[in-house]
């Protein structure tokens, strides 16, 4: 029985910090302390702190976690020239008219993590098999939140959404470019590559796509290694500064096709805030870059404009 799956679920039931507390000391080894929501001082307490504070009762917040309605955030900003081509929206799989989808596209729920069916041949797709796999994940809504308490989750209503393809000139599944947002700045580039070939490349680069030693990849390159710095560089801290605009703290995950910016999706609570992964030092470094009074009364759209 794992404790993500089955333990924190349940020690959510009786008390949501009960299970964050369990989860925290369970990466003891890691995080050296105990978790504490008083004096906060790594990136991942003050995840914590967040989801208990802020995030858990901010309908922004919740707006913006959610894939599909997130597009009226985008808009309301005036940046729908970013968004990625939307192709349909659907409550239930049964709803979805194949013959009508093109070749490529990208299936998605708009809640959760990791629930994206990317398909780049729809001649090569078992339909009965793919409609399988879509109410499976559907079934996940009402309780995947528990294993982190990402309480922000709790307000979305389930929606299925298909989306353009986006288009590599090999064909490989495109870089995702994770933009780490603190009070409302863009300041490193998660870097992530090579997806589709089982050795994923991850790497931060600051403003100046420089490489940053700020986890395991990063700090195990090679003296003089340099990340291949995309056209159209600029714009990914350009879009995000004004996407995070609000935000304590987001990471914004961008796209490049061709040069053009493509929304991919903000993400409030990375890893569920238990994030091994990344170095410690980087830890307690991003842990010190968030404000948590930073934009706590910005929570609706109406009050964005006033940040």
């Amino acid at each position: 029985m794992s404790i993500r799956t089955k333990i924190l679920p349940f020690l959510f039931d009786i008390s949501p910090k009960l299970s964050v507390r369990v989860k925290f000391l369970s990466l003891y080894r890691y995080y050296r302390k105990c978790l504490s929501f008083k004096n906060p001082v790594l990136l991942d307490e003050k995840i914590q702190w967040l989801k208990f504070n802020t995030y858990n009762n901010n309908s922004l917040v919740t707006l913006c976690a959610d894939k599909y309605r997130v597009r009226e955030y985008l808009i309301h900003l005036g940046l729908e020239e970013i968004l990625n081509e939307l192709y349909g929206s659907y409550d239930q799989p049964e709803e979805i008219d194949w013959e009508k989808l093109p070749q490529q596209f990208v299936l998605k729920w708009n809640f959760g993590k990791g629930h994206n069916l990317i398909c780049p041949d729809k001649s090569a797709l078992q339909i009965p098999e793919t409609m399988q796999l879509l109410k499976d994940w559907r079934k996940t809504y009402g309780h995947f939140y528990k294993q982190y308490a990402e309480l922000h989750y709790r307000g979305i209503q389930p929606k299925l959404i298909c989306e353009k393809y986006i288009e590599t000139e090999d064909g490989s599944l495109p870089v995702d470019y994770k933009v780490y947002c603190f009070n409302g700045v863009a300041r490193f580039v998660l870097v992530c590559g090579n997806r589709a070939s089982g050795k994923p490349s991850f790497y931060f680069v600051d403003e100046k796509w420089e490489l940053q030693r700020l986890n395991r990849s990063g700090k195990e390159a090679p003296e003089g290694f340099q990340v291949p710095k995309p056209e159209g560089y600029e714009q990914l801290f350009e879009y995000a500064n004004r996407l995070a605009k609000p935000f304590p703290f987001v990471r914004v995950d961008l796209y490049l096709e061709k040069g053009k910016v493509i929304f991919g999706e903000l993400t409030f609570t990375p890893a569920g805030g238990f994030d091994p992964n990344r170095l410690y030092k980087t830890n307690v470094l991003f842990g010190s870059m968030v404000d948590l009074d930073y934009g706590k009364n910005c929570r609706t759209l109406e009050a964005v404009e006033k940040i």
